[in-house]
């Protein structure tokens, strides 16, 4: 060891490759605790078990030359055959030591098996709940293909990695050591010397040249990631591209970016033929140096042709765990590369976060209440600048004012996927901040401007709203969202899938779905954020007739910008730049003929133009 730490200084840059190196130590310390879990000792046994398994065939793997040796000094009449096995013995003797060496092995990877997928299983829902708990803010700043690339080649990584931390290393080193042992005790220690520098100069020359190779690595994940971001990001604007006639600058754009992952790839590949090229001109030399001693010696007649054989033997045993060093050390700093990118992922905080003593939401009667509040999503851009609202129980609020007033924002934070700067928002005189989120969420039920469907059925859509909804159920809140005739009639009724993104549907027949999926939920507080704005008036129409009973009984916010949906409000509050500049009555309002009798003015002009 004090070989290795003597030929391997610091690299050019060491800034980056200690923060390498302490990634790659956090990664480990964060995987090791999968293969000796505290709360499941079943893992530890299987751990163990596996590790007497590696242990037993390793020992098999080196008592095996010694079979070979002596069935062909038995055959040549240099030796006499141990037990009375006889050449024929030994020769199968031999093939069951190679047998078993293997059947353990295979034993080993059968019991360790559960244990891989366990943690791979374990942290892929870690991974996949934490990326639901981070906030909107984070979500909305990363690609969605390049974040699902993380996640993809990190988990790949766990059960291999964990497979290094108990069966790569630490055996290699055991195999070494019993070889070096059995050479010293049967020839001398000028064998074990060459051995020793031929596994030294390998292993400097593999870790050297892989540190190298592992830079390139990431410049072609990078790459990678760049152009699945793009693919990703094109296929999910499809009508977009149509729209634009861009097929053309899409397949340019994705082409420059697979055009670096090749430049990556290459080099990757050139850097990998030297590594390979390396490795064997080492493992050759070491290996015809030993035979050449062992070979002057028979001729001398101090060793006989069967010791020829097993060192022959020997020094092809140590050649598979070199090569499989080789090997593993590259797809272990490559899975130390993934999972830590994953890892950084996993230590993203959650900007929203549930308060230590929160508190399941008590909703009485549903009142909602802005209080003072202010907010923006940069600390030099205030959108909210002290806005009080009030809903009482039962009543319907609208929120209007002209874009970028800071109505949506009033939603997104009513949600809680941001936290207010100022003031307070409460819920029957509860502040958001100190109830739980999943209270809240359920509390909550949200038509937005385009409803998002899944890739399923309209049954599975609707039933979303609710887990464990019965086929009733689901046929209710279609009827109640006027849309129960609509499916019955499609060929599938209710399992016609809906497409991507449900754009197999017309914007209303989505809008409704989405209705039905928050009647379904059956909320005390309902927030319509800007529902029925990209619809025509035909749909619009349509659809007041099922927001207005989706709102019976409930308390409803209804953010808009179109005027004429709102007018039945019990109260229409006025934005404008964050501030509140009217509240009252449609009635009210046009008879104070102020910004809100303007705004209804100039939208009924374009409706009548």
């Amino acid at each position: 060891m004090r070989s290795l730490s003597r030929t391997a200084p610091p690299a050019p840059q060491p800034t980056g490759d200690t923060t390498d190196r302490a990634s790659g130590m956090r990664t480990i310390r964060k995987v090791g605790p999968y293969l000796w879990p505290q709360d499941m000792p079943w893992v530890k046994r299987r751990v163990v078990w596996a590790l007497l398994m590696l242990f037993i065939a390793k020992l098999i793997t080196v008592v095996t030359p010694m079979f070979y040796k002596q069935a062909v000094d038995t055959l040549s009449g240099e030796g006499v055959s141990p037990l009375l096995l006889g050449a024929v013995g030994l020769t199968v003797a031999y093939g069951m030591a190679r047998f078993l060496t293997i059947g353990f092995q295979q034993l080993r990877d059968a019991i360790f098996a559960r244990v891989g997928q366990r943690a791979l299983r374990m942290l892929a829902l870690e991974t996949f709940e934490h990326i639901h708990r981070l906030s909107m803010r984070y979500h909305i700043t990363r690609k969605t293909g390049g974040l699902s690339r993380i996640i993809e080649r990190g988990v790949k990584g766990v059960d291999f990695l964990l497979r290094f931390l108990l069966f790569s290393i630490g055996p290699l080193v055991l195999e070494l050591l019993m070889i070096a042992v059995v050479l010293l005790f049967l020839f001398d220690w000028t064998y074990v010397a060459v051995v020793v520098g031929t596994v030294v100069l390998y292993t400097v020359f593999t870790f050297k040249v892989t540190e190298w190779r592992v830079k390139l690595r990431r410049q072609m994940n990078d790459q990678d990631t760049d152009a699945n971001q793009k693919a990703i990001d094109s296929l999910l604007n499809f009508e977009t591209v149509k729209y634009f006639n861009a097929e053309a600058r899409e397949a340019q754009r994705y082409d420059s970016a697979m055009e670096g992952y090749e430049t990556a790839a290459l080099k990757t590949a050139y850097s990998l033929a030297f590594l390979n090229a390396g490795q064997s001109f080492l493992i050759t030399g070491g290996l015809v140096i030993v035979m050449v001693m062992a070979a002057l010696e028979v001729q001398a007649g101090t060793l006989t042709v069967g010791d020829f054989v097993m060192i022959n033997a020997y020094m092809i045993q140590i050649t598979m765990p070199l090569n499989f060093l080789g090997s593993v050390y590259r797809e272990i700093r490559q899975a130390l590369v993934d999972m830590g990118e994953m890892f950084d992922l996993l230590e993203q905080p959650a900007e929203v976060k549930d308060a230590p003593d929160a508190r399941p939401l008590e909703v009485s009667g549903g009142r909602v209440e802005l209080d003072d509040v202010r907010f923006g999503y940069d600390p030099d851009r205030q959108i909210l600048k002290g806005v009080s609202i009030t809903a009482e129980p039962g009543q319907t609020v609208a929120i209007v004012g002209s874009t970028g007033s800071g109505k949506s924002t009033i939603g997104r934070l009513l949600f809680r996927f941001y936290d207010v700067q100022g003031g307070a928002l409460r819920i029957d005189g509860q502040d958001v901040r100190n109830v739980t989120q999943n209270s809240l969420h359920a509390a909550i039920g949200v038509v937005p401007q385009d409803t998002v469907l899944f890739n399923d059925t309209i049954r599975y859509n609707i039933a979303y709203g609710r887990d464990g909804a019965t086929q009733d159920d689901i046929i209710a809140a279609a009827r109640a969202a006027q849309i129960h005739d609509f499916i019955e009639a499609l060929p599938d009724g209710y399992d016609t899938t809906v497409g991507e993104r449900g754009l197999k549907l017309s914007g209303g027949e989505k809008q409704r779905v989405g209705i039905a999926r928050t009647l379904l939920k059956n909320p005390p507080i309902l927030l319509l954020d800007e529902a029925t704005s990209a619809l025509d008036t035909d749909t619009e129409q349509e659809i007041k007739g099922a927001l207005r009973m989706a709102g019976e009984g409930r308390t409803v916010l209804t953010i808009a910008h179109r005027l004429s949906t709102v007018a039945e409000a019990d109260q229409i509050v006025v934005l404008e730049k964050g501030e509140v500049i009217e509240r009252g009555s449609h009635d009210d309002l046009l008879a104070k003929d102020g910004r809100y009798a303007m705004l209804w003015q100039l939208q009924q002009a374009d409706e009548t133009a």
